[in-house]
C-alpha cells in the first residue's frame, strides 16, 4: 500500500489531514480548516505542489 492522506475533525472542529506513510508513520500534518471543501482543497495543493518543492538547507 502507498501513502495515503486522512482527513478529521479536531477537538475544535476544524478539519485537519494527515500525510500517512506506507509503514504508517505520520509524514505530515495540516493546519485547521474550518470546511471539508478547504482541507481537500489543501491536500490537492500538496499534491500539485510538493513534487516540485525546492528544498532549502539552512543547516550549512
Amino acid at each position: 500500500m502507498g501513502s495515503k492522506f486522512v482527513v478529521s475533525k479536531d477537538k475544535a472542529g476544524e478539519y485537519r489531514f494527515k500525510l500517512i506513510a506506507p509503514n504508517n508513520q505520520v509524514i505530515a500534518v495540516s493546519e485547521g480548516y474550518t470546511s471539508k471543501e478547504s482541507v481537500m482543497a489543501g491536500i490537492e495543493s500538496v499534491k500539485l505542489n510538493a513534487a516540485k518543492a525546492a528544498v532549502e538547507d539552512k543547516t550549512v
